[in-house]
């Protein structure tokens, strides 16, 4: 690696988002995220570069518009964002077909809800052939790609097979599976010879780097590992070999803290209280999706008011459901089986003045969640399986008194780390977790305050700078001071041409 080297980021989704206004413009404003939060850092003001899809149809947008829209955010940002165009058809068939309708739920344990559909896997593979030349205009063999997540799993390959010679590190932001649920992949093992191709794979648990040693070693019985601990020095299959490492993302812990411990946070908060009739707040904060648990949180707070009639008027669920794929299916119907389950709980329980339930689907601001986990007695992540939840570590951080109580699923990867402070639960026991919430509600305050600050201590250890600079520190022997500032990178639309998003280019069959 030279000096000359700089940082380029590619993922699924750019880190901004698109809204066409009235007049037929486009409205680009920053996402909020982990990921975004992670790695912008390292790509600011150093001459970094992000690659990404922009979430729209190429139908929509040009190449000279988005130049236009792009380059302002890019200034902005401190560094270039570099756009992939897709058709519908490929979004249909590689976003929300085989990334979320295959990869998403296998790896999630789901493979029930899995659709194995061939066209999928060839959208898959067509698309990441697009990444793949979008990346080889932009970047220089000295560069560092770190390719970000489940939909870019071949990126590294077809990178090589296209004879571009890149160093390519990958982190896998969700659950890796175990053996048999890998199995029924029909794709299983070319999509573990695609991750072997990367320089270096970090996953959010050692369960996780685990399972994918295991999985080599069922198609190539000499899987040779060396090396202990987070890291695995080498790991050798299918005659490649690379790194792997266990280190589980985080937040900026900073941020949060500082955000909660404001006025106008603390005023917020007051609102918050006066909403929920100055009841103890359940707060749960979820995307809409099927791995969340949200059904299952639902019926065990319904048991708990069951069990424990005394909870009633003296606490509040407040939900916070934020909107997701909700063109697929499964997540249409999963949306309403939450809406009915939240009207049949306040149909059963309230009585003037008091709503069990309070359910707001939206998005909000950070600084208004902020407020809503400042104000939270207990937080409930009820998650079936998570490569992490930031949301029980962002609550965490919001406990600037360092009380709160944080009620965590053990299949969540955050139990790992902060388990020791939370209470545990297996969100398919309903009666565990309405016990779960009847202790929480009962907790003393020194036992409230002893957990918290042991979970808040190891959050702000651990944050997401911490993992930015063991990511590099393992994959490069670098740490993000290492990347000196230089200009933005410049953008280059004359290294396009319609050709390299065409889906039927044979040059890359």
């Amino acid at each position: 690696m030279t000096d000359n080297s700089r940082m380029v980021v590619v993922s699924n989704r750019l880190p901004i988002s698109l809204t066409k206004k009235d007049d037929g413009t486009w409205d680009p404003s920053p996402s909020a995220g982990g990921l975004v939060t992670a790695v912008s850092p390292v790509l600011r003001d150093r001459g970094g570069l992000w690659i990404g899809w922009t979430g729209t149809t190429k139908e929509d947008l040009d190449l000279k518009v988005l130049k236009r829209v792009l380059g302002p955010v890019s200034k902005e940002m401190g560094y270039r964002l570099i756009p992939i165009l897709l058709n519908r058809e490929e979004i249909d068939k590689y976003y929300y077909g085989f990334s979320n309708e295959v990869i998403w739920p296998l790896f999630h344990d789901l493979q029930t809800i899995c659709y194995f559909d061939p066209s999928y896997a060839d959208a898959y593979q067509e698309v990441n052939r697009t990444f793949a030349k979008v990346v080889a205009s932009h970047t220089r063999e000295e560069d560092f790609l770190w390719v970000h997540d489940y939909h870019l799993i071949p990126l590294a390959r077809v990178l090589r097979e296209r004879g571009e010679k890149r160093k390519c590190f990958f982190f896998l932001h969700i659950t890796f599976p175990p053996r048999d649920i890998l199995m029924k992949l029909p794709w299983r093992e070319q999509l573990l010879r695609d991750m072997m191709e990367f320089e270096m794979i970090g996953f959010q648990s050692l369960r996780d780097r685990r399972n994918f040693v295991d999985c080599l070693r069922v198609f190539d019985p000499n899987t040779k590992v060396t090396g202990k601990g987070p890291v695995l020095g080498m790991v050798s299959a299918f005659g490649r070999t690379t790194k792997a490492a266990g280190l589980p993302i985080s937040i900026d812990f900073k941020v949060f803290d500082q955000l909660a411990s404001s006025e106008k946070t603390r005023e917020s908060v007051n609102d918050i209280k006066e909403r929920t009739e100055g009841t103890k707040i359940i707060l749960g904060v979820d995307r809409l999706d099927y791995t969340k648990g949200i059904p299952e949180k639902l019926q065990a707070f319904r048991t708990a008011l069951q069990y424990y009639p005394e909870l009633r008027e003296k606490v509040t669920l407040l939900q916070l459901l934020v909107p997701s794929r909700e063109d697929i299916p499964a997540y249409k119907e999963l949306k309403g089986d939450i809406e009915r389950l939240v009207s049949q709980i306040n149909g059963e329980y309230s009585i003037h003045g008091w709503t069990p339930v309070q359910y707001i689907h939206r998005s909000v601001p950070r600084e208004e969640l902020v407020a809503m986990y400042r104000a939270a007695d207990i937080c409930l992540v009820t998650s079936l399986k998570d490569g992490m939840n930031l949301v029980a570590k962002e609550y965490c951080a919001s406990q600037v008194d360092n009380t709160g109580v944080l009620i965590l699923s053990e299949f969540a990867g955050a139990a790992i780390q902060i388990g020791r402070g939370a209470i545990l639960i297996n969100p398919h026991d309903r009666e565990g977790t309405a016990d779960a919430i009847h202790r929480a509600v009962n907790m003393s305050e020194e036992e409230c305050i002893e957990r918290m600050a042991l979970m808040r201590r190891s959050i702000k250890k651990r944050d997401v700078f911490w993992w930015v600079n063991n990511f590099l520190r393992v994959a490069m022997n670098r740490r993000l001071k290492d990347f000196p500032e230089r200009e933005i990178a410049p953008f280059r639309p004359h290294r396009y041409n319609v050709s390299q998003y065409r889906t039927d280019d044979n040059k890359d069959r």
